[in-house]
């Protein structure tokens, strides 16, 4: 649905549909013990969890709209300065209303939210939906339900930052839209001059803030346990399904009439089997042929694009219509959050071997920092485990300990250039205090290719060859091959 559409959607339900305190029925708490006794086994901290989870929702909207709009501004700043070197009338006129603009877009952001909001219909989100509606559930008045204190306050925080939630998505859409409109102007004006590099930072900018407001709004419908359990102790009333059907936001976009599902709702309109004949007499007389069979290829025609469009729509990561498409590679990383960027690692290399076992094996852990898709760097910890001289003496023993680092950049394919610098020892010790003496320690600077292949959907198996170029210095001497296998979570 068009946002003008959906805007005068809400006027009209503003105007017409009655309030929430004087239009609810008294049937729906016609089981008030039942009621009772759901409220009070709703867990304090799962209340505590909803709350803490939309302010931090909320403050996140509203810091990455402030800093969206001044890098931007401060990109448009840059393009200016540029533009006045060849053009100093034009960089004035086409810059100076998009400076006011960002000002009055700030100013907003910093406003209490109860001063500009006044339309929390213009895009509908399922997840405050029925958080929303679950909450003016719980807190209706002339209830006769005894709601302990605690979790009142906590029902009313909640509510409260429901409706901050809403503002500052809803500025996030006005932020969205002016950026966007902006990039557009920007490229249309300055896309042929030398401003092109400019002008992909400004790309980049719109492109990953949509892309950061989508990951918001999903957050919205991915709900934690502790959440969970809130709606579960109270989806399944009858009282809260009616209060549903009739006074969520949803409902009162798409009012569903009081006798929907008897046969009365259904007076005055055609069955199918009136509108398949009406269709089959107007395609058997312009096409001739056999009416039902085309009637099911054209279906098929258009369920098919429709599949493919939405797998496309997908694929972009959006829903909206009105996409800025990217005109650079995205980084998938960009917008995740560190801990969701970081990479756990295990591998082992074993050296020395006899007929039937290794004499030693290098065991790793590492952790892992994804600078991009392509990109990635991280330090660990290797432990070298001696097995002993075969099946007839196998003992195990402590050889050795190391350090090291990694970097992987992605060649080809699933081949990546591996390289990392190591700092190990290579003596047998039987307490840490042997180990302390760093002069010990001996250095590798290694370098070669990685293979990658997946392992299930969360993991990713490597295969490893790097050439030791510090071999020839160590004491005792090692191959400078080192062949390494593990995965990566």
């Amino acid at each position: 649905m068009r946002p003008s559409i959906m805007i005068l959607c809400s006027v009209v339900i503003t105007l017409c549909s009655p309030s929430y305190s004087q239009s609810i029925d008294s049937g729906f708490f016609a089981q008030t013990s039942r009621l009772q006794a759901t409220i009070e086994a709703i867990p304090l901290n799962s209340l505590n969890y909803i709350d803490k989870k939309y302010s931090k929702l909320t403050d996140d909207v509203q810091a990455q709209s402030e800093k969206v709009l001044t890098r931007m501004q401060e990109k448009e700043m840059k393009l200016q300065q540029k533009l006045q070197s060849t053009d100093t009338t034009k960089a004035k006129e086409f810059f100076l209303q998009s400076q006011a603009k960002y000002q009055e877009l700030k100013h907003k952001l910093n406003a209490p939210i109860s001063k500009i909001v006044n339309n929390h219909y213009a895009e509908y989100i399922p997840g405050i939906d029925s958080l929303q509606s679950l909450m003016k559930f719980l807190s209706l008045p002339n209830s006769n339900l005894t709601i302990p204190a605690d979790k009142l306050q906590q029902i009313q925080s909640i509510s409260v930052q429901i409706e901050q939630l809403q503002g500052r998505l809803q500025q996030a859409n006005q932020v969205q839209d002016f950026i966007r409109e902006r990039e557009s102007q920007l490229k249309s004006e300055l896309e042929n001059t030398s401003l092109s590099k400019e002008l992909l930072g400004i790309n980049k900018q719109v492109y990953y803030y949509q892309e950061k407001l989508t990951q918001y709004k999903e957050l919205l419908h991915d709900k934690k346990k502790l959440e969970e359990q809130v709606f579960a102790s109270v989806r399944n009333l009858p009282a809260f399904k009616k209060f549903m059907e009739k006074y969520s936001m949803l409902a009162q976009l798409f009012p569903v009439p009081d006798n929907y599902g008897s046969p009365q709702a259904l007076i005055g309109l055609q069955t199918r089997t009136q509108v398949q004949d009406i269709l089959s007499q107007r395609i058997q007389t312009g096409s001739g042929g056999n009416p039902q069979q085309y009637i099911q290829l054209q279906v098929q025609e258009i369920q098919s694009q429709l599949n493919n469009l939405k797998d496309k729509i997908n694929q972009l990561g959006s829903g909206s219509s009105n996409m800025t498409m990217p005109d650079f590679k995205p980084n998938t990383q960009k917008n995740k959050a560190f801990l969701q960027r970081l990479e756990y690692g295990f591998n082992i290399q074993s050296e020395g071997k006899t007929t039937f076992l290794p004499v030693t094996s290098d065991i790793a852990l590492t952790v892992g920092y994804k600078l991009s898709d392509n990109k990635s760097f991280g330090i660990g910890a290797s432990y070298k485990l001696g097995w002993g001289h075969g099946f007839n003496d196998i003992h195990f023993s402590n050889e050795g300990i190391g350090l090291r680092s990694y970097a992987d950049v992605k060649f080809k394919g699933s081949i990546w250039m591996s390289g990392g610098f190591e700092y190990n020892y290579f003596r047998h010790f039987s307490s840490l205090d042997e180990i302390k003496n760093l002069d010990t320690w001996q250095q590798s600077a290694l370098m070669g290719l990685s293979k990658k292949y997946s392992i299930g959907k969360k993991k990713e198996g490597n295969i490893q060859i790097l050439y030791d170029f510090l071999a020839n210095k160590q004491a005792p001497n090692a191959s400078p091959i080192k062949f390494r296998v593990g995965w990566k979570f």
